[in-house]
């Protein structure tokens, strides 16, 4: 794992953004950091002096992340981690007199993928205990803070790593990331002009033999319903549940009739 950091070279963005962990103390917030980045695409990690590194809490804590572990870049100093960036970002909920100008995370994210597209970017995050040193922060061209609440706005090293990925991918992706759903699609087409007119016949027929609708009388009924029906924007699958269910109520009270060619199974394919 010991290489130095070099360049990548990749067409998204996102692989061109590094992030540098300096001096982290616990092996957990490796592993936890692993995972957070994993979620949103981004996949170099690299690592400033580990006071332990590899370590089973970081597996553990990365979850299934751990090809990211399996190739993060352990380096012995900060210059190192940071060779080959064109542009480096600090994130600091300290404000400083001294160092770069600071930006909130989203404005930053925005920066940074801008930056991304055209060389490497590395993302700076300091020690748990004691974040990131003035010499560190001098290192970089802008520092990064989370607007967390101003009473308390001490986050965990790795959830403090998941927000700024987030922001990267919601920036990289001009805040429309592609989202993969393994759910079964819910929807079935629209149900063409015959079947609805079909239905609205069937709908007509139960009503009239029901006696819930007098054709001597038929009134605004019919108009309505069909425009109710018409704000649904029925779908096949919907077409035949109703149509199953007029039948159903058809049988009951006038018995069995023969069989309507038109009307497909009652339950949706």
């Amino acid at each position: 794992m010991n290489r130095p950091a070099g360049s990548h070279s990749s067409g998204s963005p996102l692989d061109r953004i590094r992030v540098v962990l300096s001096h982290p103390s616990h092996p957990g917030n490796i592993g936890a950091a692993a995972r957070a980045m994993k979620t949103m695409g981004l996949s170099r990690l690299l690592l400033v002096n580990p006071k332990c590194f590899p370590d089973q809490q970081a597996v553990a804590r990365a979850a299934d992340a751990g090809d990211i572990l399996t190739r993060a870049q352990v380096c012995s100093s900060l210059d190192q981690a940071l060779a080959g960036a064109i542009h480096v970002y600090a994130l600091s909920a300290r404000h400083r007199n001294l160092g770069p100008p600071a930006m909130p995370a989203r404005e930053a994210a925005t920066d940074i993928a801008a930056q991304a597209s055209d060389g490497e970017v590395a993302v700076l995050f300091g020690n748990e205990t004691a974040g990131l040193s003035n010499a560190e922060v001098q290192r970089c061209q802008r520092t990064v803070f989370i607007p967390a609440n101003p009473d308390y706005s001490s986050l965990n090293l790795a959830s403090a790593v998941q927000l700024v990925c987030y922001e990267l991918r919601l920036a990289v992706f001009d805040g429309r990331p592609p989202v993969l759903t393994r759910a079964v699609p819910f929807a079935s087409p629209l149900a063409p002009h015959q079947e609805v007119e079909r239905f609205y016949e069937h709908l007509e027929r139960v009503m009239v033999g029901s006696g819930f609708l007098d054709p001597q009388r038929p009134r605004r009924l019919l108009p309505k319903l069909r425009r109710l029906f018409g704000r649904a924007e029925l779908e096949s699958d919907e077409i035949n549940i109703l149509r199953g269910l007029l039948d159903a109520v058809e049988r009951k009270f006038s018995g069995p009739r023969p069989a309507d060619d038109d009307l497909k199974n009652s339950g949706p394919k």
